[in-house]
């Protein structure tokens, strides 16, 4: 008897897979109970947001930044500043904040993404440091060193978004609206012209690939991400100082990628929640985290290089093709 599988069954599978992680993260607020978890959980669906924006930028098309904590902070502080200050209603600030960071991306990248290698990885994290000092030196609007404050909560006809649990669930649905709309651009045209430029600019533009349009359209996409998952931190924390968007946490969203697998949506998640969760475990040695990420680093890059799911991945197909050649 053949072993194959009917055609269509790996869409199936996929989807079945999408639908049962829906219902883990819908069950798991009820599951664990307890609050600290459930805040926790929170940071790690805004982070979410973050890598899966990353994962696009780097993990498909290949391209180094180092500087995305800025996009993150921009998001934050305008919509913060608007509702904060200016009495505005958080949604349409988060759209404002949306559309100015997007357009800061789309003048930021034009230029930046004409570089290659560590010489874009160097201006995307000189861009980080410039957006860092303005956060902490422009005091009328962002408070400076001592933090914006005042910011309101999110509601929803009323509704108000206003413990842990009811939140979690905003922060987790756009976190897997991204991820819905990451795999179907990964799993497009627009995907196989990013994959192309990863493996090699010149040979794209040689089949045809417009890759600077490419590259700025992804740049773009993987900031405005960044820019959603600010406005829903401040709105949940309703505090802001300029700490959080540093390079550190550049750092850290690098590693998220990398430590869940380049490239893989889906990974995005897994690196998030690890990244997360260790973050919150060294929080009493805040001074030393930063080893630990790039001891992580390392030690991803010399035995897992395809990250965590990549590993699973790997695992699966070694237990799958003994019980496909029996069938066979």
């Amino acid at each position: 008897m053949s072993g194959k599988q009917p055609a269509g069954w790996s869409t199936v599978r996929r989807r079945l897979g999408t639908l049962l992680f829906v219902a883990v993260v819908a069950a798991l607020p009820w599951v664990l109970g307890n609050d600290y978890y459930v805040n926790v959980l929170v940071f790690v669906g805004i982070n979410s947001l973050l890598a899966v924006g990353l994962t696009l930028l780097m993990g498909c098309a290949g391209q180094v930044s180092l500087g995305h904590a800025a996009f993150f902070g921009l998001g934050a502080y305008t919509s913060g500043i608007l509702t904060a200050k200016y009495g505005w209603n958080p949604w349409p600030a988060m759209v404002v904040a949306l559309a100015l960071v997007s357009a800061v991306a789309w003048v930021v990248g034009g230029p930046t993404l004409r570089l290659r290698g560590h010489y874009l990885a160097m201006a995307t994290l000189g861009f980080g440091v410039i957006v860092a000092l303005v956060l902490v030196e422009a005091l009328p609007l962002t408070g400076g060193s001592s933090g914006l404050v005042g910011i309101p909560k999110l509601s929803i006809g009323g509704f108000a978004l206003d413990s842990n649990r009811r939140f979690y669930y905003v922060a987790w649905a756009f976190a897997l609206l991204a991820v819905v709309l990451s795999r179907n651009i990964v799993n497009s045209r627009v995907g196989r012209a990013l994959r192309a430029i990863h493996g090699s600019e010149v040979a794209a533009n040689t089949l045809g690939v417009n890759t600077p349009q490419y590259k700025l359209q992804v740049f773009v996409l993987a900031a405005a991400f960044g820019a959603l998952a600010g406005s829903l931190r401040a709105h949940f924390v309703n505090f802001l100082s300029p700490q959080p968007f540093g390079w550190h946490t550049s750092v850290a969203l690098v590693v998220m990628v990398v430590v869940g697998g380049m490239g893989n949506v889906w990974g995005a998640i897994v690196g998030a929640a690890a990244v997360t969760i260790v973050q919150e475990a060294l929080r009493a040695f805040k001074d030393y985290d930063i080893l630990v990420f790039g001891l992580l680093l390392i030690l991803v890059m010399m035995f897992v290089p395809g990250g965590l799911v990549g590993a699973l991945e790997r695992l699966l197909a070694r237990r799958r093709a003994p019980r496909e050649a029996n069938t066979t």
